[in-house]
């Protein structure tokens, strides 16, 4: 017999190599027709594999995570098996799930694939589900692995055999398809009942822009067709609130391949956002007494090398530009924090200097594959709002809660409510990927484990997802239509101020060493403003967009009161424009509501006389008729109510 232990720290005897899915139907029939997957000492297990020792369990069903990893694991899967059975000669790179859904990354020869074909490859992965295969694990040797898919020619999967450990290889087998794969899966493909296939895009082997062009094949699935249906009714707002078709509309940002690829120009009303954005940040900043800076786009090569990134991101960085000096190597700046390192060091600190905290809106440079650049949400130039607190360690808790609260009062600001916090932490099995001790790594994660708990914020831990010099809590910000983001992020680093030989003289008039916490609330100033854009559709909130009102004269014989009432509301710091286009006034008034335009502001005879507005708010329609000076008040008293959150 073997004891297994449940979350709610109950135990119960089963024997041994019982499966998570025995486990479940021990429980309830019910739980055993929900459950997807099994955590096991910490690993997603599939629910038929054995477990022989000891365990702590949990059950994961559709809602968690660890269940939709399984499931769309095994639609990947699913897919590979319906592409076999209808291009007899493809050949598979990967499959993997991903947080909507799955891919699988295919060679189809001669025989391309294009849209026109997903509803075909639809139906025979419905046709396939239906007969309930189970889907089965097996332990392979290398040896036999490679054997086997030599066989098939299948170069693509003995290149990945060629990588792995003898002994860390399994196989899939579903039916009469088998896969390379580490798992998890589902018991059977008859669990997958609703299917998708969203698109298709190309995608370079392993990344690599050198390497063959693969066909990548999108999709999604449900354990409901109901659910499947609303996914694409969530997916259709999604494509209107797309941020690169609204940046477009609303002249915010734009690409030129003459500049550069993933290089994006700010326009002027994009411009004028972000910089109301950095704005804000700055003057919560200053409450908080943080110090602003700046540093070079540029950085010697050893500065990145003491940091650790030229190990861990040299590939992904520009390459090194070279000088007429011999062996003189500089990089486009990665990362701002070596920079902020030398700024602390350039003069000795006491005890009673500490904490130093320094911020900047630095722009850093990063070289993504030209397959994944996606608007602003994935660039090869970006501005994090960083900033660097050097403190002692009995001060971290403290400088933690603080960051936090300059988090929460963005997120109130700007509406986004509904979020989770995640801990990242070093992977459990693998700390080679980490620098630093393993001392300074317990104290780092136990800091941050702590903080929360004292702040009663339920924070899930993840192990695997630390930065490579720390430990981090990365919020989720879920957005108007539920989609998660990852935005703002705080890191505790024992390793930088260690690496830089960075140091503070204590109340022992002794050297010691500060512990230094990365933070960035925006993250960058790109991917912020895409996930606002996509949140709010374009409709900024009042203090952020880039015009508050437009007036709209309903004929051209009060142009000139239209000119006036603008010049009022200038004065009284609300940013208008006036309409005083030849059209019909309903015509002007879609035309600036499709510019998302908060107020609509109309003025004719009456308003003339009275030296009014007739108020019309975006969404809401007519508000009636005030006078100039009333309305600049009520704007004015909207956007303070908003920056005084």
């Amino acid at each position: 017999m073997i004891k297994i232990t449940f979350p709610d720290g109950s135990v119960r005897e089963f024997e041994k190599g019982v499966t998570g899915l025995q486990i479940a139907e021990n429980i309830s029939e019910r739980l055993a027709a929900e459950v997807l997957s099994v955590g096991v000492n910490g690993q997603i297990w599939d629910l038929t594999r054995p477990i022989e020792e000891d365990a702590q369990i949990k059950l994961y069903k559709w809602d968690d995570p660890e269940g939709k990893h399984a499931y769309w694991h095994s639609s990947a899967h699913l897919l590979a098996e319906a592409l076999t059975e209808l291009y007899p000669k493809i050949k598979f790179g990967i499959g993997p799930s991903i947080e909507n859904g799955f891919y699988y990354d295919v060679d189809s020869g001669d025989e391309p694939i294009k849209e026109g074909d997903l509803s075909a490859i639809e139906t025979k992965m419905i046709e396939l589900a239906a007969q309930k295969h189970a889907i089965v694990r097996s332990d392979i040797s290398k040896t036999e692995a490679l054997q086997r898919f030599n066989e098939k020619g299948d170069e693509y999967k003995v290149e990945l055999i060629s990588d792995l450990s003898d002994g860390a290889i399994t196989l899939y087998t579903q039916g009469n398809f088998t896969d390379l794969c580490r798992g998890p899966h589902l018991a059977n493909t008859g669990q997958i009942k609703a299917i998708k296939l969203t698109s298709i895009a190309g995608a370079y082997w392993r990344g690599d822009e050198k390497r063959k062009m693969l066909t990548r094949i999108y999709g999604i699935s449900f354990p409901k067709k109901k659910m499947l249906d609303d996914y694409l009714v969530l997916l259709e707002e999604a494509k209107k609130r797309d941020h690169r078709k609204i940046g477009r509309e609303l002249e915010l940002f734009t690409f030129s391949d003459m500049v550069g690829k993933g290089l994006p120009l700010w326009l002027p009303n994009g411009t004028a956002l972000r910089l109301r954005l950095e704005d804000f940040l700055k003057k919560i900043q200053k409450k908080y007494g943080y110090q602003q800076v700046m540093t070079p786009h540029i950085g010697n090569k050893n500065l990145y090398v003491t940091s650790g990134h030229w190990a861990k991101y040299g590939e992904d960085s520009f390459r090194p530009i070279t000088t007429p000096e011999q062996g003189e190597e500089y990089l486009l700046k990665p990362m701002n924090c070596p920079h902020h390192c030398e700024i602390y060091k350039f003069k000795p600190r006491s005890y009673k200097d500490l904490p130093v905290r320094i911020a900047e809106f630095g722009t850093v440079y990063r070289y993504e594959q030209s397959g994944e650049l996606h608007g602003l949400t994935r660039v090869r130039s970006f501005t994090q709002d960083d900033a660097h607190i050097f403190c002692r360690p009995e001060q971290i808790k403290e400088e933690f809660v603080k960051v936090m609260d300059i988090i929460f009062i963005i997120f109130k600001a700007l509406d986004f409510e509904n979020f989770e916090a995640q801990i990242s932490l070093r992977d459990k099995s693998n700390h080679e990927k980490y620098i630093g001790s393993d001392e300074n790594w317990e104290k780092a994660e136990n800091a941050i484990i702590e903080v929360c708990a004292e702040k009663g914020l339920m924070a899930k831990i993840e192990y695997g997802e630390a930065a490579f010099y720390g430990p981090k809590l990365d919020f989720m910000v879920k957005d108007a239509i539920g989609r998660r983001w990852q935005l703002g992020t705080i890191q505790v680093d024992y390793n930088l101020p260690e690496r830089f030989e960075l140091e503070y003289i204590g109340e022992d008039n002794l050297k010691h060493r500060p512990v230094m916490i990365h933070r960035a609330p925006f993250g960058s100033m790109e991917r912020f403003v895409a996930v606002l854009i996509e949140h709010t559709a374009g409709k900024f909130p009042l203090w952020l967009t880039p015009e508050q009102a437009v007036v709209l004269p309903i004929s051209e014989k009060f142009n000139d009161y239209a000119q006036q009432v603008s010049q009022q509301l200038s004065d009284a710091d609300v940013r208008v424009i006036v309409d005083d286009r030849d059209e019909k006034i309903g015509r002007k008034i879609r035309d600036n509501e499709l510019k998302r335009i908060p107020y609509l502001l109309i003025v004719g005879e009456k308003e003339l006389e009275n030296n009014q507005v007739a108020v019309r708010r975006q969404g809401q329609g007519d508000k009636g008729t005030m006078s100039v000076e009333d309305f600049a008040q009520m704007i004015n008293a909207e956007v303070n109510k908003a920056m005084n959150v």
